[in-house]
């Protein structure tokens, strides 16, 4: 998220502090999950970008913030169909190793 104009963060930010704090709660089509072995994360969708976060003891952790035609392009290159993106990017690696690769770099920064 850093990476982002700050002025985009702060419209980000915004419209992602009206999500419930339930997940169950987290339903319609801004809302989706991506899961893989027991772990799950949430997809909101919040303007052009998809942020991907999980359920923290202090709050979201935020894993990626993409910009919905970086992820469309991800699935296409990935030879993935569109419909039912979240449960076909949870079944896919290349999309885990993406959210490895951020928690990796906040550990060693």
């Amino acid at each position: 998220m850093a990476a982002l104009p700050k002025e985009l963060q702060l419209e980000l930010l915004a419209e992602f502090h009206s999500i419930p704090q339930d997940p169950a709660e987290m339903e319609g089509e801004r809302f989706g999950t991506v899961s893989r072995e027991g772990r799950q994360l949430f997809r909101y969708r919040a303007k052009d970008y998809r942020i991907y976060f999980e359920q923290h003891p202090k709050g979201v952790l935020v894993h990626r913030v993409l910009h919905k035609n970086s992820l469309r392009d991800f699935l296409f290159r990935s030879n993935l169909p569109m419909a039912e993106e979240d449960k076909t990017l949870g079944e896919t690696t290349a999309f885990w190793h993406l959210i490895e690769e951020g928690e990796k770099s906040r550990i060693t920064s």
